[in-house]
């Protein structure tokens, strides 16, 4: 089954955590240029590796470095929503949205995220998740929880802990990644949905999905590959557990990564 493959990277300027957090420097480079280089160089987008962003900046330093930028509008408060818009210029059939701060983005994740388009043609959302290492960091609202259903869809998403408030250490938590895959058509029946309370309240697109009793498969995955240990780091006083975000003060982690 022959299916074109586009990369999506949804950037802006206003984060409400980190302002102007895509050209936030890592090793020598503003962010998105280390996620757009690793993603380019994977052997699995013949679709293109876009970044999409309503900002000029962001445009400026993508196109000086070969990028290929799509801009969007300004009105969006969701990723999903500004990929969506982006697809519409694109010709491909299934689109993988890689969040502007995941600057550690490795190949094998993502090609385990898309396997499942090429095997089942009902397969129109899935989500890149991948487990919580460290029970400290589940009471984090900057680390969006989720749980999963015996068929492997993710059937709620959370800023609070998921399942229940009473932390077990052997319990398998998962967290989202800002990794998504999406049928070009069913990305834009997303667009066309109205947005939910538990979307608003969570602050997370993929409610919008669940409240519309639509599907998102959970694609489980250790993050980052060899050789890289989950860490924990701080960056201006805010803590953050992940494997690719822009909170990075120890860039050995991503100096270790396969090079571009």
């Amino acid at each position: 089954m022959t299916k074109k493959i586009a990369a999506i990277i949804p950037a802006r300027m206003g984060s409400f955590r980190f302002p102007g957090k895509p050209l936030a420097t890592i090793l020598g480079l503003p962010m998105i240029e280390h996620v757009r280089r690793r993603v380019t160089n994977m052997a699995l987008f013949s679709g293109g590796v876009y970044v999409a962003t309503c900002d000029e900046e962001i445009k400026k330093v993508v196109e000086e470095a070969s990028g290929k930028v799509i801009i969007t509008s300004d009105t969006h408060d969701r990723a999903a929503d500004r990929v969506e818009e982006a697809a519409h210029k694109l010709d491909c059939d299934v689109v993988v949205m890689v969040q502007g701060d995941e600057p550690m983005v490795v190949e094998e994740p993502l090609r385990a995220l898309i396997e499942p388009f090429f095997k089942d043609e009902t397969v129109g959302c899935a989500c890149l998740v991948y487990p919580i290492k460290d029970p400290k960091d589940l009471p984090s609202p900057n680390i969006v929880k989720t749980v999963q259903s015996q068929s492997g869809n993710l059937i709620y998403f959370s800023r609070s802990i998921i399942p229940g408030n009473e932390v077990h250490a052997s319990f398998p938590y998962l967290k989202q990644s800002g990794i998504m895959a999406f049928t070009k058509a069913r990305l834009h029946e997303f667009a066309e949905l109205e947005s939910t309370p538990l979307e608003r309240k969570e602050s997370c697109d993929m409610l919008r999905y669940i409240e519309h009793d639509l599907p998102i498969l959970g694609s489980s995955h250790f993050m980052v590959g060899q050789d890289i240990k989950y860490f924990k780091y701080r960056h201006l006083g805010a803590s953050v557990c992940s494997y690719g975000s822009s909170y990075i003060r120890k860039p050995s982690f991503v100096q270790a990564l396969p090079r571009y």
